[in-house]
């Protein structure tokens, strides 16, 4: 396999400093680096930022950047809100539930929990608009080695209808102990 791992996965915000103390205080991520820079490495040109890198746990990071130069950010208009996410998981459903309580307190809105049957789920937006989810895993015996088992099949019936295909009708209906073979 080529790809090891995400090495960073990267947003914009509007406020560095706002943006690290906010996932530090709600989230209990460290900040481990800030970069800076005049012009972009990349291509050349000038546009200062603050690029901000946190510890997401499990050798993953989330960072930032804050443009100051730039436009005010924006939503792309044509995709609804809960499509673009960053899903994060927690140790249980215990943990879950205790990080909505604490999210609540700090007068932050929370969707959820939400029975994905697989994980379960609490979601929110950070200062900056980025929708957050956070995930427990749920997940029985069986069920990811059934959803691998008819992952092509799904692909390919939605590829041809655009409709939901019911291979893993299961996860929404609750038929999982009542099939065959479970």
């Amino acid at each position: 396999m080529l790809v090891q791992k995400i090495h960073h996965v990267a947003y914009r915000c509007r406020d560095a400093r706002e943006t690290v103390h906010w996932y530090q205080t709600h989230l209990d991520m460290r900040f481990v680096l800030a970069i800076a820079e005049d012009r972009v490495p990349s291509t050349g040109e000038a546009d200062p930022y603050m690029h901000v890198f946190l510890d997401a746990g499990g050798g993953n990071v989330l960072a930032f950047f804050e443009l100051p130069t730039q436009a005010p950010m924006g939503r792309d208009p044509h995709t609804p809100a809960w499509v673009q996410h960053l899903a994060l998981e927690v140790e249980s459903l215990e943990v879950l539930l205790a990080t909505k309580q604490k999210l609540e307190a700090a007068g932050i809105k929370v969707i959820g929990p939400t029975d994905h049957t697989l994980f379960q789920s609490i979601y929110f937006f950070d200062p900056n608009g980025h929708r957050l989810e956070l995930a427990a895993n749920t997940a029985r015996p069986g069920m990811l080695a059934e959803l691998y088992r008819v992952k092509d099949a799904m692909l390919d019936e939605w590829s041809r209808t655009k409709k939901a295909p019911t291979h893993a009708r299961w996860m929404h209906d609750g038929s999982w102990d009542k099939e065959d073979n479970r």
